[in-house]
């Protein structure tokens, strides 16, 4: 689907793009991994607006939103979150969708602000514990990474400095709340010279912690999809997303 307008709106630390599509309640607010801009979710918002109104942003430094001026860890991005929501006029609870990098981040959303919080997909999510995945990295794949660093641009604020701070926060934070929450894991998995067995294996068992944060909690194996289901299996992820809304339904109405 066409994605609607860009909107704009000026929060303490600088300009945020953002788009708002559908109506009802409770918002969904989606949460990109790292680097990646809303045009990401293109596949599933067509889906989603469906079941209730969405919102996709920008964080500092990506799509068009401004350069981050100061450490991009987690309780700066989730402030910065709170208070773009605020100025775009979305009120909570929310229900949180967070890919990847945006796991973490719609986690730790969860924890410091329960009571905003009506429910949790996590799709692909990082796990705090995946950062010790890079030393079960074959030197090739590390030596990669190492080299992708090297050659990107320059940003002494950039969230994946911060990923080690960002942990610490959520450890510190309170405890999951109690809501609804649907983990999506692909299960394709990425060729053996890329990522180790022990990789693997430390991976899904993260996934499967996940899993345990909530009594309310499902889990949904994408099985042709690796990191990105929202490309690949769009059906599913609309699926999770239209579960939580219907659980965070029926608990209210209780």
């Amino acid at each position: 689907m066409k994605l609607p307008p860009r909107r704009i709106s000026s929060i303490s630390q600088g300009t945020m793009k953002y788009i708002v599509i559908g109506e009802g309640t409770p918002k969904i607010v989606l949460i990109n991994g790292s680097d990646g801009p809303l045009e990401g979710w293109y596949k599933v918002l067509e889906g989603l607006s469906a079941e209730s109104a969405v919102f996709a942003y920008n964080r500092f430094g990506i799509g068009g939103s401004d350069r981050p001026r100061r450490p991009q860890d987690g309780e700066t991005v989730v402030a910065d979150l709170r208070e773009l929501l605020v100025a775009a006029g979305a009120v909570p609870p929310y229900l949180l969708v967070g890919h990847s990098f945006g796991g973490l981040y719609a986690n730790l959303f969860a924890r410091l602000h329960p009571g905003e919080v009506a429910g949790v997909v996590l799709l692909e999510a990082s796990h705090p514990g995946d950062l010790d995945i890079e030393q079960l990295q074959s030197r090739l794949v590390r030596g990669v990474n190492r080299l992708l660093g090297a050659l990107s641009r320059p940003n002494e604020f950039k969230e994946t400095k911060f990923v080690r701070r960002t942990a610490d926060q959520i450890e510190l934070a309170g405890a999951f709340p109690d809501v609804p929450l649907v983990v999506v894991t692909g299960g394709k998995q990425p060729p053996s010279w890329l990522t180790s067995r022990a990789a693997l294996d430390l991976r899904r068992s993260n996934q499967l912690a996940y899993v345990r944060l909530s009594p309310q909690s499902k889990h949904i194996v994408a099985a042709n999809s690796g990191h990105f289901p929202q490309f690949s299996e769009p059906e599913i992820v609309v699926q999770a997303v239209r579960e939580c809304v219907n659980a965070i339904r029926a608990r209210e109405l209780k």
